[in-house]
């Protein structure tokens, strides 16, 4: 590999590990076994895809953030509406009773550990109490949040508005969307790479969408790329707020660094004039 500034180099690998940095230079190489890279390999170019990673997760931490927050306010005020404050209690809603049980067992875990003052202030007021859903779901994770959802009873009509309210027809849809964002969120909550990397929980790409969604088909390479999973992200936060930024803030990145194959991520096969993303 060669170096524009041997200085630079050192410093960065000073603060950032040979091990995390390689990832980002495994394709550069053409005979990766034997380390040997193609002409014009600079290091200065794998800094260039690092610092586009971590611009990129800081963006979709973002994206995260709304849905997270969207799906915890519709699980409070749709079903606190229509069964009382304490009904995520309640393994009557639900289609799979063990999963109720684990997921209700993480969900007071979640607010056993927490240190936030109203969470200490609650466990000193009421001992032997369960808080209400407006309380305990608060602390609760995404992805504990996205198991609740998923294991409602379809039959439900706060289920079925919920997934309206999100811009989908197709409860399983929606439930899958989440899955796959709940895997994506931890990857980036540990400041993993984003860049070239396969998706292990990939989304259902539905039939029919009630707002813009892809229409010209995704191949299964981009299948397998973060490409559709932050299309889905874009998609929810669309529903969530039409005036959101997340899009433009994502274009204006690509923009901002012409020489990073986004294509790892999946982003070819006419993307750009997908509905969706123009």
């Amino acid at each position: 590999m060669l170096m524009k500034d041997e200085q630079k180099a050192a410093f960065y690998l000073g603060h950032i590990s040979y091990f995390r940095l390689k990832s980002y230079w495994w394709d550069m190489q053409t005979d990766p076994e034997n380390h040997v890279f193609a002409p014009n390999s600079y290091f200065e170019d794998v800094i260039a895809r690092y610092n586009f990673d971590s611009e990129l997760r800081l963006i979709l931490f973002k994206a995260i953030e709304s849905i997270e927050i969207a799906l915890r306010t519709k699980l409070i005020y749709r079903f606190s509406q229509a069964y009382g404050g304490l009904w995520y209690l309640d393994d009557s809603l639900v289609i799979d009773k063990t999963k109720h049980q684990e997921n209700l067992t993480d969900l007071q875990n979640e607010f056993a550990r927490n240190g936030e003052s109203f969470v200490k202030d609650f466990r000193n007021r009421h001992p032997n109490s369960n808080p209400d859903a407006w309380i305990i779901f608060e602390v609760a994770t995404f992805g504990t949040l996205s198991k609740i959802y998923s294991n409602l009873k379809p039959e439900i009509p706060q289920k079925s508005r919920i997934t309206h309210e999100f811009g989908l027809n197709s409860i399983n849809d929606l439930s899958s969307w989440f899955a796959a964002i709940s895997l994506l969120r931890n990857v980036i909550a540990h400041h993993s790479r984003v860049f070239s990397r396969d998706i292990l929980k990939r989304p259902i790409l539905p039939k029919k969408t009630r707002n813009q969604w892809l229409q010209f088909g995704v191949t299964p390479v981009q299948e397998k790329k973060p490409f559709v999973v932050i299309s889905t992200m874009v998609y929810l936060c669309n529903a969530i707020n039409p005036n959101n930024e997340i899009k433009n803030r994502l274009l204006a990145l690509f923009k901002n660094n012409p020489t990073i194959p986004i294509y790892k991520l999946g982003f070819f096969n006419n993307w750009q004039n997908e509905p969706l993303w123009k």
